[in-house]
């Protein structure tokens, strides 16, 4: 089972590096990045999850109407990508249900960071998908952490892939640096241990971020193969895995497939 997961959220990535940009100008390339996604999805006729914020779709409805009319699962990215709070839980939640008119049953965190799960619960979510089970200098420390999903606190919590062993990320940035052959050959040994893949991309990737060095400088390893280039490598790891007869689901999908299992194990 393949879940493809992208975190939809306006383009705050330069204030984490020192740079403003205009919230329009975020919003251009997020958009642009979204149709890019869309396009290749429907391309392929692949459904996926998107974990939208609430900012995003309340100032790209033509984008979040093709995520909820195109059949993908929308889930919670939160409020906004620069700030948090509690209440943002449920609010997020509540808000993209009546923007949408669908149910919302999942969560991911903005930058992976740790929600009280508890609160998550309380919100009325089934699932949450912040969990990296690695460790990232810097971010977090979550080597301990379970690589396949498990309950916790009345809410199914489902991590992105790692491989086994190292647990190297398969994250959107290792599919920029890494030639595509490696990163598939990688995702394929995390398939073939845990029985899924479960990775996540964001749209800004599908600009082309060097157009951008006038306005911004970031990394090099993030605006590696950005724009184009990452729309191939998407394109690519869906035929990968197509011609291994694979199946692409949602997330919820994967909550259901192990909501016996995991019944069963309490």
């Amino acid at each position: 089972m393949i879940c493809l997961s992208f975190d939809i959220e306006e383009f705050d990535l330069p204030q984490e590096h020192g740079y403003d940009m205009p919230f329009e100008r975020m919003m251009e390339i997020s958009r642009h990045g979204t149709n890019v996604i869309l396009d290749t999805l429907q391309k392929q006729g692949v459904k996926a999850t998107f974990f939208v914020t609430v900012n995003f779709a309340e100032h790209a409805s033509a984008e979040f109407a093709r995520i909820v009319n195109e059949g993908h699962e929308l889930a919670s990215h939160g409020m906004t990508h620069t700030g948090f709070s509690p209440e943002d839980l449920k609010a997020s939640r509540l808000r993209l249900e009546q923007l949408s008119g669908n149910p919302v049953h999942g969560y991911r965190m903005a930058r992976m960071m740790k929600v009280d799960e508890h609160a998550m619960a309380d919100a009325g979510y089934l699932y949450e998908s912040s969990l990296n089970p690695t460790f990232i200098p810097g971010r977090y420390n979550n080597f301990a952490k379970p690589r396949v999903p498990f309950w916790q606190d009345g809410v199914m919590q489902i991590p992105v892939s790692v491989t086994p062993l190292t647990r190297f990320p398969l994250f959107w940035l290792a599919a920029h640096v890494l030639p595509s052959g490696i990163y598939q050959s990688m995702a394929d040994r995390a398939l073939k241990k845990d029985g899924h893949i479960c990775t996540y991309f964001h749209p800004w990737e599908f600009y082309d971020l060097n157009s951008l060095v006038d306005e911004i400088k970031l990394p090099g390893m993030i605006r590696r193969n950005s724009g184009e280039g990452m729309r191939k490598i998407l394109d690519d790891l869906i035929i990968h895995f197509k011609s291994k007869g694979e199946e692409f689901s949602t997330i919820f999908d994967l909550y259901k497939k192990h909501l016996k299992i995991l019944d069963t194990e309490k």
